[in-house]
């Protein structure tokens, strides 16, 4: 009878920690830490007071940790719970494809709060992202159907990178802490009582959804907390008859997906990074844009846009049609494919669209909405058939003139196939930080950044993060 999912998991993840990770994936990992660090400093300008900061800077304990992004001192769950939330608040973070979840954003600041915590090396916790991000994701395609060609996770509602992000946060933190294999098994075991999320807020509004990953960063720190305490989890949370993946797939989990090449095949290896702070179903949307706007296309001359997509999509970025063709606030704008289409063939900032574009002010331009009026989105086959794998879009624009020949993208930008060239990634990177930090102090960060692994340890990476925010 082969060993428990959480027993592997925890094998797993000990192995990695001990030995470490070839020179390429050490800057892989660090290069999505750094993301991570850029984006929560972004968020804390633009979500300049959230309601998570408002509630952790009330909570009582031992305040021992930095937060990204926010000045002050905190317990580690806190600061996790604050960075967490930042990291995934402007939707510009990573994403694991066919998946469809975020990992990073609820692993990377479970990590550094935990490594400040105990004093931790960059190299640590490049070790311990490494293992959280890689079990958060194949979590994910053990829910993820072939056949549908959708997260099951998703198919009910149910928002995945919380889910599989807190148990990738827990085993992160739990290596941090110093536990051993046995005791990240129980870590990962205990935080599958802890994950949730629902996907409500991305069709009819709310603000909920942007805490997912800071609350699944605080469960991971939590439970690899409660662990230490005495805790113990069941052996076989993930596969048994009521864990992890019956209760969230049904009989559709496919257990083999998490175990299967566990060290050998890495799921990270399918992570994009995010070009623009949207829902990513909308980038390629983006990309067919600033296609069109190369070309010389005159919003002025449009009388239609026809945008073809995945069907999957559509209830996410073009339903319903009259939300989505107005917006009601720059942060739901970020999931309306009419919007960023037209907001990106106006031109914007950053790397086409940027972090000014999804402004309340922005979201009431007039200009951008009487575009985005004339953007009609449909279910494409041949976009379908790509999906999940990319989440591709093909424009039909017809102006006054006639019709122009379809602008296809059907790759996105930021995949493995596509990658973000360094330039890039430093030009994402200021864009995020530029907004709340000084040139030396932007520059200094960036630098333990690019070479985390060499760090000491990383409390320093945290405090130059909040220096632009006042308690």
């Amino acid at each position: 009878m082969s060993a428990p999912v959480a027993a592997a998991l925890g094998e797993f993840a000990a192995k990695v920690y001990a030995e470490g990770v070839p020179p390429e994936r050490e800057r892989q990992v660090a290069s999505h830490v750094r993301d991570m660090v850029g984006i929560a400093i972004g968020a804390s300008v633009e979500w300049h007071d959230d309601p998570v900061t408002k509630l952790v800077r009330g909570w009582r304990g031992a305040a021992d940790v930095g937060a990204l992004g926010r000045a002050g001192r905190y317990t580690a769950a806190g600061a996790a719970f604050i960075g967490g939330t930042l990291a995934h608040a402007i939707d510009f973070d990573d994403t694991h494809l066919p998946s469809v979840l975020h990992p990073s954003a609820s692993v990377v600041p479970a990590a550094l709060a935990t490594a400040e915590l105990t004093g931790a090396t960059g190299a640590q916790v490049v070790r311990a992202v490494a293992v959280g991000d890689e079990i958060c994701c194949r979590l994910g395609m053990a829910g993820y159907d072939e056949e549908l060609g959708n997260s099951i996770f998703f198919e009910n509602g149910l928002h995945a990178t919380a889910i599989c992000g807190a148990v990738g946060a827990a085993a992160a933190s739990a290596l941090l802490l110093g536990l051993d294999a046995d005791g990240v098994a129980h870590a990962i075991s205990v935080t599958t009582s802890m994950g949730s999320g629902i996907l409500e807020a991305n069709r009819t509004g709310g603000s909920v959804k942007r805490i997912h990953c800071g609350w699944a960063a605080h469960a991971g720190v939590a439970a690899a907390e409660l662990v230490t305490a005495g805790l113990t989890g069941a052996p076989t949370a993930i596969e048994g008859r009521f864990g992890f993946l019956r209760a969230f797939c049904g009989e559709a989990g496919d257990v083999a997906a998490v175990t299967d090449g566990l060290g050998e095949r890495w799921e990270l290896d399918r992570l994009h990074v995010k070009p623009y702070p949207a829902n990513h179903f909308c980038h390629t949307s983006i990309d067919a844009a600033l296609e069109a706007r190369r070309l010389g296309v005159d919003p002025d001359e449009i009388a239609e846009v026809e945008l073809g997509l995945p069907a999957p999509v559509l209830r996410t970025v073009a339903e319903p049609p009259e939300a989505k063709a107005a917006p009601p606030t720059g942060y739901t704008a970020k999931f309306s494919a009419p919007f960023t289409f037209s907001a990106a063939l106006l031109g914007g900032g950053g790397l086409g669209l940027g972090l000014a574009d999804f402004t309340d002010e922005r979201a009431f331009d007039p200009a951008v909405l009487a575009v985005a009026a004339k953007v009609r989105c449909v279910p494409d086959e041949r976009c379908s058939e790509i999906f999940p794998y990319h989440f591709p879009a093909i424009a039909r624009i017809r102006t006054r003139s006639g019709e122009l020949e379809p602008i296809e993208v059907l790759v996105n930008r930021g995949s493995p196939e596509r990658p973000l060239s360094s330039a890039e990634m430093s030009t994402k990177f200021a864009d995020c930080a530029s907004s709340a930090l000084a040139p030396e102090v932007l520059s200094e960060l960036d630098g333990l950044l690019v070479d985390l692994a060499a760090q000491p340890g990383v409390g320093r990476i945290v405090e130059l993060s909040a220096a632009g925010d006042s308690a």
